[in-house]
This record gives structure tokens, C-alpha cells and sequence, in this order.
């Protein structure tokens, strides 16, 4: 059986995240503070002494969860993952984690990808909405209807886990879809307080910048698999990584399904490493036979 390594994404955050790491590890602090060079500001400070507010902002909560994860990881003496995979930005901490990416390099792709789809933000007032307890199929086919009617964009975004499916488009076309979902037996279908509307078409100002970025980085061959979101599958090519990397901007975060998959291919043990326990949780719902534990 194999032991799975996943890393947690964008809104795992919390105020004082890392600080411990820092105080703590020489190591650490050497990270924190490349970090900070790279980046051109402080973001230690922030992570350490920052409030709730300051931590949304994506250009600062993509390269903060990342950190924290990767320190986190580098952390664990003698850590072999057998396989990896992590939710949206937390992919790239996988691709750390595996020896596809330096630090650095990965670093560098985060702060452009935060940037990029902040920018993109900003294009097109635009949202996220979680839904409960509706099945997937009657998820996409309410977006369908919705973005065939108005002519918006409103999809399918993150398949997190049985019951548990986000949305993602304009503002509009996401409250008329959590109407309709409501109205079809969800429990719930609450908008998000999010910048915007990611994994989505909306996306789309993005993916240039990133892919770009992404084509001149140096990509190694990594020690074992990453189970991608966009595929859902294990990848070892490098030149398919970057593919799946470029179209997660735009395309779903399928969780469950990769989930799914590193249990059919042996995956019994999954270790949650970086800020939170939202992945743990989201694997027990996916198979309660799962082992889970996490390190942050």
C-alpha cells in the first residue's frame, strides 16, 4: 500500500501561520526569508502579524499557503512520498514535493499565478458558490442551462468530495444557478466570499501569463506520480505537467475523482501537509476506509 502526500489550497489560511516553523528552524527562517526576496515584500510579516483581511488577498494567501506547505514538508525527516497531488494552488507545493519543481522555481509560478488571476478578477465581476447535497450530474446540467439562457459564464469548479461541488462564473449566472439549485433539493447553495471566479473560462486572461511563466521554467522528472486536478490521473511527463498546469487555471479541480484514483492505484495512507485539516476531511467523505493524519 501507498503512502500520499496532498497539500491543501486557497482558503486554508489563518493569521500567525508558519510563525512556529520560523521561530523554531534555521531552516525555516532561510525559506521565509528567500521567500521574501523573491516575492519583494515581507511576506513573513504578514503570515506572522497579519489579519484575516490582509490573508485573503490572493496575491498574498496563494505564496503563504504555499510556503507554509513546503516548510512544512521539508520538515518531516525522511518524508518518501509514493504519491502526490494537491487541491488547485496546492499542486504546485506537490510538484515540490516530488522533485518536479526547486523551490524557488515553484515559488516564482505561484507569486505570477496569483498575480495573473488577480488581474483577471478584476476583467469581469465574478464569483464562487458552494452547493450541497445535489448530485454532480444535476450540477452541470443547471450551469449548462443557465450559461446557454443568459449567455454568462457559470461551471462546474471544484468536485470536492460526494454532495460537496463549487461553482464558479459571473455574479449573475451564479446566483440564478444557486436558485435553481435550491430549488432542485440542494441543501444549500451559498456564494463564496472569493475575488472571483476561479477554475473557470473567466480565467482565460490568465492562462497566457502563466503559460509563459510556466514554458521557461525548468521542470525535473519526478521521484514518483502527481494526480492532477484537471485529469484526475497520475502524471509523470513533464511536458504533461505543465500542460495539466496551464488548464487548471481555467478547468475543474477534480479532487474527488484524484482522490478516487490514488486509492485504485494503492493509496491507503494520505498525509495532509500545510495549514488546516480541510483535505483530511474531504478524503474521510470520499472513502472512510482512508488513513489520514496531517503535519503543519
Amino acid at each position: 500500500m501507498k503512502h500520499a502526500f496532498v497539500f491543501p489550497g486557497q482558503g486554508s489560511q489563518f493569521p500567525g501561520m508558519g510563525k512556529e516553523h520560523y521561530a523554531n528552524s534555521a531552516f525555516a527562517k532561510k525559506l521565509f526569508e528567500q521567500a521574501n526576496e523573491v516575492l519583494g515584500f515581507r511576506i513573513s510579516d504578514i503570515m506572522f502579524e497579519g489579519t484575516d483581511e490582509q490573508l485573503k488577498q490572493t496575491n498574498v494567501t496563494q505564496p503563504a499557503v504555499f510556503l507554509h506547505s513546503v516548510i512544512a514538508f521539508k520538515s518531516i525527516e525522511s518524508a518518501r512520498p509514493e504519491m502526490v497531488a494537491g487541491h488547485s494552488l496546492g499542486e504546485f507545493s506537490a510538484l515540490v514535493a516530488n522533485g518536479t519543481l526547486s523551490f524557488e522555481s515553484a515559488l516564482q509560478l505561484v507569486s505570477i499565478r496569483a498575480q495573473a488571476m488577480q488581474k483577471a478578477c478584476e476583467v469581469t465581476p465574478s464569483t464562487m458558490a458552494a452547493v450541497l447535497a445535489l448530485a454532480d450530474e444535476k450540477v452541470e446540467e443547471i450551469c449548462a442551462a443557465v450559461t446557454e439562457e443568459t449567455g454568462e459564464v457559470v461551471v462546474a469548479a471544484n468536485y470536492n468530495c460526494p454532495g460537496q461541488l463549487v461553482i464558479s462564473g459571473t455574479v449573475n449566472a451564479v446566483n440564478i444557478a444557486c436558485e435553481r439549485m435550491k430549488a432542485a433539493g440542494a441543501k444549500r447553495a451559498l456564494v463564496l466570499p472569493v475575488g472571483g471566479a476561479f477554475h473557470s473560462p473567466l480565467m482565460a486572461p490568465a492562462r497566457e501569463e502563466l503559460r509563459q511563466a510556466i514554458e521557461s521554467t525548468n521542470f525535473h522528472t519526478p521521484t514518483c506520480a502527481v494526480y492532477q486536478n484537471v485529469v484526475a490521473k497520475a502524471v509523470m511527463d513533464k511536458e504533461e505537467i505543465k500542460h495539466n498546469l496551464i488548464e487548471q487555471l481555467t478547468g475543474a479541480v477534480r479532487w474527488t475523482q484524484s482522490v478516487q484514483a490514488m486509492i485504485a492505484d494503492g493509496g491507503s495512507k494520505f498525509t495532509e501537509v500545510g495549514p488546516g485539516k480541510v483535505l483530511q476531511g474531504l478524503i474521510l467523505k470520499i472513502n472512510k476506509e482512508a488513513q489520514v493524519d496531517g503535519v503543519s
